[in-house]
């Protein structure tokens, strides 16, 4: 769907970015993450050529964009930002209909598409008449998400889309972003230094330093297949919590008790060990249904859980 080659970028004399490449798949996640002046951003905005690269060539859907005109370009990606970028003197019905007033939608289809963003989003109508001010940071960041999605671009660029929002408030807007239907068809590129926001929301994480890709991969090569110490050392404060994050129940399957229970009430194997153990643990749940993909069920408890993570580690490590 998207392919660099060998992008460029220099700023007087700092070389921001150097020779990236790399392919996002049709509808896959893919997250740039790094620390700040790595070339993310930079990256990124080439993409939609709000910043033009010095070499190297950019296609999406084996199209060069140096070819199309950058506001056609523009119009066909959604772009969501850190600060939003909401207008403030237009209600938030204004906000959100502006691509679609620029590409001469009729006024019925406009708030017909409106309606549906805002009820997926979770935000009540009466939002649509108010101002940027009268609205929370939460309620914000998803009228950006809308305004970014009302055309249903096929591509969506993220530039540290929840960075400005409360811990709270940003963990809560993860979920529903990861869960929202309409962005499982989008192919999406996504800017953070948050390595648990990467690890949380990511198919496949490029992991960037001083301009250049260090390593590209699934949250879980990252985590035991780090090509070198920079990869090794950017992950190692957070590494368990990353483990109980990206290791589902699926992936210790065999290491869970052999006998299978009946039981209607139970989850599906994917969800993840931190998921599992907050659900054994705010519910006051003993134990736990799990339906794994054979279609058995196990029961599990808190100490079989951990004991079936910890042999699942210790298989990682000696690999």
């Amino acid at each position: 769907m998207i392919e660099l080659k060998e992008i460029s970028k220099k700023f007087g004399n700092t070389q921001a970015v150097k020779q990236v490449s790399f392919n996002v798949a049709r509808e896959e996640t893919l997250v740039l993450l790094g620390t700040s002046g790595c070339g993310k951003t930079t990256t990124l905005k080439m993409i939609n050529r709000l910043i033009e690269p010095d070499a190297g060539q950019i296609l999406i859907n084996n199209e060069n964009i140096i070819d199309q005109d950058p506001d056609v370009l523009r119009t066909g990606i959604g772009y969501v930002m850190q600060n939003i970028g909401l207008f403030p003197h237009y209600t938030i019905a204004e906000n959100i209909a502006l691509v679609p007033k620029l590409l001469k939608w009729d006024k019925a289809k406009i708030i017909s598409r409106t309606q549906e963003l805002i009820q997926k989003l979770h935000l009540p109508e009466s939002t649509l008449t108010m101002y940027p001010h009268e609205l929370s940071g939460g309620q914000q960041q998803r009228v950006g998400l809308a305004r970014a999605l009302i055309t249903d671009p096929s591509v969506l660029l993220m530039d540290e889309p929840f960075g400005a929002l409360d811990n709270v408030t940003r963990t809560s807007i993860q979920k529903e972003f990861k869960a929202l239907e309409e962005l499982k068809r989008k192919t999406v590129v996504m800017v953070t230094h948050d390595v648990l926001e990467a690890f949380e929301l990511g198919d496949r994480i490029c992991l960037m330093d001083k301009g250049a890709v260090v390593q590209i991969g699934t949250p879980k090569e990252l985590l035991y297949r780090p090509t070198n110490d920079f990869a090794m050392r950017f992950l190692a404060g957070q590494k368990l919590a990353l483990e109980f994050k990206v290791i589902n129940i699926q992936d210790i399957w065999t290491y869970l008790p052999e006998e299978t229970v009946h039981h209607h009430g139970s989850v599906t194997a994917d969800l993840s060990i931190w998921e599992a153990m907050e659900l054994l643990r705010n519910k006051g749940n003993s134990e736990l249904y799990v339906a794994g993909a054979d279609k058995t069920i196990k029961s599990i408890d808190f100490e079989q859980l951990t004991k079936g993570f910890n042999q699942y580690q210790n298989l990682q490590l000696h690999e």
